[in-house]
């Protein structure tokens, strides 16, 4: 099916209730049913960002995934993780108060608390040479951005009309009896007739077409989630993209969810021949700019860190080069939702590693 693209103005959203009929993920039942997924797996994981790192490059699978190399976020990622932590402050303020000013007010007390969580995220306002902005106006001119993106999400909804029936929510399920499928979904909307909407917010731009389909891989992957665990393919699976102002629809279907089903299967197969055969090899594309370990990449003329051994404990020790920490003034190239990288959709776990590895 063909992604179908809505009218910036704000669409007309059916109205949800409470999630107790079909199983609300962040309710007792529903965070039974996750652990029960969990308690069974013995076999795989794959979550959306790994399969996409995969899917992009598999050496950038092994550093994120077996080498567990760090990764400093950028400004860009960060501040997609700020958009998601005040978008989901916002739906616990009553229906009348959910305003712009009201999201506003939410972004400097919710970058507070990201910091008092993570208190090296404030490095990355730090002047580290000249000539720099000073620390304030980094911050300020970071702070203003997540606000131009809140703007973006007014043009296209109104949280005024909407009662989300989860946010943030872990959903998971067994697959081929054995392959762990997880991930965490922005917000889940079920309309009074008990058709699911699937939600994403996206802080980057909205992708060309070429890129259309990275895009709704991830959402596909919580289609099929809550297809093997509630019976119901969801009804639209929604892209909301602040930058632009944009909405992306689409309409997946049952058969379209059982190819979708085996090709993660096969992924997780090329994935275990990968780590059994420790054979990761690195995969050229455009990509690449975006990349972080280039200095270990052996198409840039780098040599990959010693594979961890089995008893390994910790991320890889890699003694050199060493790479600087990017800043705010310096931010890399590309938005934070640059297919293949990691981007606010990995919150809440900031940076690489993503919130569903």
């Amino acid at each position: 099916m063909t992604a179908q693209t809505a009218p910036s103005a704000p669409p007309t959203a059916p109205q949800t209730t409470a999630s107790g009929r079909l199983g609300d993920v962040s309710g007792p039942a529903g965070a039974a049913s996750v652990a029960g997924a969990a308690d069974r797996a013995t076999g795989p994981s794959l979550s959306p960002s790994r399969a996409a790192d995969f899917k992009t490059c598999p050496l950038l699978f092994r550093f994120r995934t077996i080498d567990r190399l760090p990764e400093q976020p950028s400004a860009d990622q960060l501040r997609g993780t700020l958009v998601h932590a005040v978008l989901e402050r916002l739906f616990d303020l009553p229906a009348a108060q959910r305003t712009p000013d009201a999201a506003a007010a939410l972004v400097t007390p919710e970058w507070q608390r990201l910091v008092t969580e993570e208190p090296a995220l404030a490095d990355l306002f730090t002047a580290t040479g000249s000539p720099m902005p000073d620390e304030a106006d980094l911050l300020s001119d970071f702070l203003a951005g997540a606000g131009a993106l809140l703007d973006g999400y007014f043009a296209v909804e109104d949280p005024q009309r909407l009662e989300p029936a989860e946010r943030e929510s872990l959903i998971s399920t067994l697959v081929d009896d054995e392959l762990l499928i997880r991930g965490y979904i922005d917000r889940l909307d079920i309309s009074p007739a008990g058709d699911l909407r699937v939600v994403d917010y996206k802080t980057g731009g909205a992708p060309r077409e070429a890129f259309e389909g990275r895009a709704l891989f991830q959402l596909k992957f919580y289609a099929l989630v809550l297809w093997r665990t509630r019976g119901l393919v969801p009804k639209v699976l929604r892209l909301l993209y602040l930058k632009d102002a944009e909405v992306c629809d689409y309409r997946p279907d049952a058969e379209e969810l059982e190819r979708f089903e085996r090709t993660l299967v096969a992924l997780s197969q090329a994935i275990e021949r990968a780590k059994r055969d420790r054979d990761f090899r690195p995969k050229p594309s455009r990509l690449c700019g975006w990349c972080r370990h280039q200095q270990l990449c052996p198409e840039f003329g780098g040599t990959p860190p010693p594979y961890p051994e089995p008893d390994s404990a910790g991320p890889a020790t890699v003694a050199s080069p060493t790479v600087a920490s990017p800043t705010v003034a310096s931010p890399v190239a590309g938005s934070s939702d640059a297919p293949g990288t990691a981007g606010a959709a990995s919150a809440p776990g900031i940076g690489g590693a993503g919130r569903d590895a």
